[in-house]
């Protein structure tokens, strides 16, 4: 009276239950498509913007390290940027630590 009758399910219903596994797939693959386009091209694609800079420092660049200091390219290597900060004092630093090229003048502006 109070128990309601079970039926085996049909063919049919088993179809319905693999596309409702798969539905449940939906909202973490669009999430991780999201996750791609806001996250990780844009760091890459910065990524990619850093390392060409780098490349393609040459001599008298006027640049800002990643611990603020300014000054201009006096000599590039493969590793290292010697970095003229004031008249007649130079320092050495790596290549990485460049975070901005200057455009030209910018240093006498200041």
């Amino acid at each position: 009276m109070f128990i309601s009758n079970a039926y085996a399910q049909t063919a049919g219903a088993a179809d319905a239950s693999l596309m409702g596994n798969l539905s449940t797939f939906v909202p973490l693959i669009l999430m991780f498509v999201v996750m791609y386009f806001l996250m990780i091209r844009p760091q890459q694609k910065r990524a990619k913007e850093q390392k060409a800079m780098m490349d393609a420092l040459t001599k008298g660049d006027e640049v800002v390290t990643a611990g603020g200091i300014l000054g201009k390219v006096s000599k590039v290597t493969d590793i290292y940027v010697t970095l003229e900060v004031a008249a007649g004092t130079e320092i050495v630093v790596q290549k990485p630590s460049i975070t901005t090229l200057l455009p030209k003048g910018t240093l006498k502006g200041l």
